[in-house]
C-alpha cells in the first residue's frame, strides 16, 4: 500500500488518536514559563477532580491544604487495596476495562482505563517516536511480549490496524537463536523504520547480529529501548549491531509516556502529560508521577519504585520539556531453561494475573530446571490455582521446568532498596 494512502487511511480510522497527536505536537512550540505555568494548572486541576469525584482522594484529601507539596503519595499497595475507590464514582463501569501489571519491583497491581486514555496514550508513542525523525505511517517493528497488548484486542494486536499504521510486533518473550535469526531475517525484508521493545530483547538481537556479523537495512533510524534500565554498554552494542541511534523510553502501564529521548541524548519529561518528582529518600532519589490527564483513575504523586533526578539547562534540540536522569531501577534477569530458551522477565509477570490477592512476589531460578516462587499472601494458594501455575509454566517456560511456592515472612530488597521481582541463576 503506497505510504500515504495508508496514513490518510489509519486516520480516519483513529480520529481521536490524531486530534489528541495534534494537540500535543502544538504543546511542543509552547515556551518553558508557558509549559511550567499550564503545568501548574493541569496538577490543580486534577487533584481538585480526584477530591470531589474519587472516592479514595475524597478520604484522603479532606483536609488537604492545596499546597502540590502536601499531596499524598500513592503507594502500589495504595492502588492494589483500594481499586474501586480509585476509580471516578461517575464512571461507567460497562464501558471501563481492567489492566494489568506484574510491577517492576514484584508488586502486581490491576487499574481501571477506557479507550481515552488508550488513545491518548499511543498519540503520546507517536509523538515520542517523532522525536527519532520517524513520521506517522512510517514502519515499526515491535519486540513486545505482554499478553494483554499482543493477545486479541490488546494494544499491538489488530492486524487491519498493524497494516493502515505501518506496524508489526513479535512475541518477544523468549530468545532462542533460531528465533533470534527469525526476527533479523524479518527486519531485512520488512524495513522498518524505528524497532520499539524491551532493553533485554534488544540486547539479544543486537548480539545475534554481531555474532552472525548481518547487517540491518538503511530504512532503521532508530531503536526505542523500554521497560528495563538501558545500560550504557548494552546501548553501545546495539547502535553497533542496528547502524542506528538508540533511544531510551520511560514509563509504565499505568502512567505512559512520562519520558522520551531526543537525538541529542536529552531525556525529556512529557511535562504537558505528567508531573514528575524526584524526592530525596535514603540516599537516593525517588521519582513520583502525576498523571494530569488520567480523570478516570487519578495517579497523584504515584511511587513508581525507580530512581532518578530532574535536570536543569535547555536541551540543544529546543525542546520545551524539562529534562531527566534515570537512576538504578527495574533491573530484572533472564532465565534460561532446559530447552535452551532465554525467557524474558514478562513472561513469569504474567504468570501471576488474576491472583489479586498477592501482596508481593519473587521468582528465583535454583537450578536449571526448576522455578521457586515465593508468595506474600494472607493465605496459601488453592490447589487448583497452584496446578494451573504449574501448567502455565510447563506452557509458557518448559515443559522441564518444575515449580515451588514458598511462602516467606518477608521478600529481601536489594541494596538499593528495590525488589527483584525475579533472579536467575546468573
Amino acid at each position: 500500500m503506497i505510504f500515504p494512502l495508508r496514513h490518510g487511511l489509519h486516520r480516519l480510522r483513529y480520529p481521536e488518536r490524531y486530534a489528541q497527536l495534534d494537540r500535543l505536537l502544538a504543546n511542543q512550540s509552547l515556551g518553558p514559563v508557558t509549559l511550567a505555568r499550564q503545568q501548574r494548572e493541569a496538577l490543580a486541576a486534577i487533584a481538585h477532580h480526584a477530591r470531589t469525584r474519587v472516592p479514595y482522594y475524597a478520604r484522603r484529601l479532606a483536609d488537604w491544604d492545596g499546597n502540590p507539596a502536601t499531596l499524598p503519595i500513592l503507594t502500589k499497595e495504595d492502588v492494589r487495596t483500594h481499586l474501586d475507590d480509585l476509580l471516578d464514582r461517575d464512571a461507567d463501569r460497562t464501558r471501563v476495562g481492567l489492566g494489568h501489571t506484574g510491577g517492576s519491583t514484584g508488586q502486581p497491581l490491576a487499574f481501571w482505563y477506557d479507550q481515552a486514555k488508550h488513545e491518548l496514550m499511543r498519540a503520546g508513542m507517536m509523538r515520542g517516536f517523532m522525536m527519532s525523525g520517524w513520521r506517522p505511517g512510517q514502519k515499526v517493528l515491535y519486540l513486545w511480549g505482554a499478553r494483554q497488548d499482543t493477545g486479541k484486542g490488546g494494544v499491538f494486536a489488530n492486524r487491519l490496524t498493524d497494516l493502515l499504521a505501518g506496524e508489526r510486533t513479535v512475541a518477544a518473550t523468549a530468545y532462542s537463536d533460531a528465533l533470534l535469526d527469525q526476527w533479523i531475517q524479518l527486519i531485512r525484508r520488512w524495513r522498518p523504520t524505528l524497532l520499539y521493545g524491551y532493553a533485554s530483547a534488544l540486547h539479544e538481537l543486537a548480539r545475534r547480529i554481531l555474532e552472525r556479523k548481518q547487517t540491518l537495512p538503511t530504512s532503521l533510524i532508530g531503536a526505542y529501548s523500554t521497560a528495563e534500565m538501558l545500560l550504557e554498554d548494552r546501548r553501545s552494542l546495539m547502535e553497533r549491531a542496528f547502524g542506528c541511534k538508540v533511544f531510551n523510553q520511560y514509563g509504565c502501564r499505568e502512567v505512559p509516556n512520562i519520558a522520551w529521548e531526543c537525538r541529542h541524548g536529552g531525556m525529556h519529561v512529557m511535562a504537558d502529560l505528567v508531573h514528575l518528582e524526584a524526592v530525596p529518600t535514603d540516599g537516593e532519589d525517588r521519582l513520583l508521577v502525576t498523571s494530569l490527564t488520567n480523570r478516570l483513575m487519578p495517579f497523584i504523586r504515584y511511587e513508581l519504585g525507580d530512581a532518578g533526578r530532574l535536570l536543569e539547562g535547555a536541551c540543544p534540540c529546543g525542546s520545551p520539556f524539562p529534562r531527566m536522569e534515570m537512576g538504578l531501577c527495574r533491573h530484572n534477569d533472564l532465565i534460561r531453561t532446559p530447552g535452551g530458551k532465554t525467557v524474558h522477565p514478562a513472561v513469569f509477570n504474567r504468570l501471576l494475573y488474576g491472583l489479586t490477592q498477592v501482596r508481593q512476589y519473587q521468582w528465583r531460578q535454583v537450578a536449571p530446571d526448576r522455578m521457586a516462587l515465593d508468595l506474600l499472601c494472607p493465605a496459601p494458594l488453592a490447589p487448583e490455582q497452584v496446578a494451573a501455575l504449574e501448567r502455565a509454566l510447563g506452557a509458557q517456560v518448559d515443559q522441564a521446568m518444575a515449580l515451588e511456592i514458598h511462602y516467606p515472612a518477608a521478600i529481601a530488597a536489594t541494596a538499593s532498596g528495590k525488589q527483584r521481582y525475579i533472579i536467575g541463576l546468573g
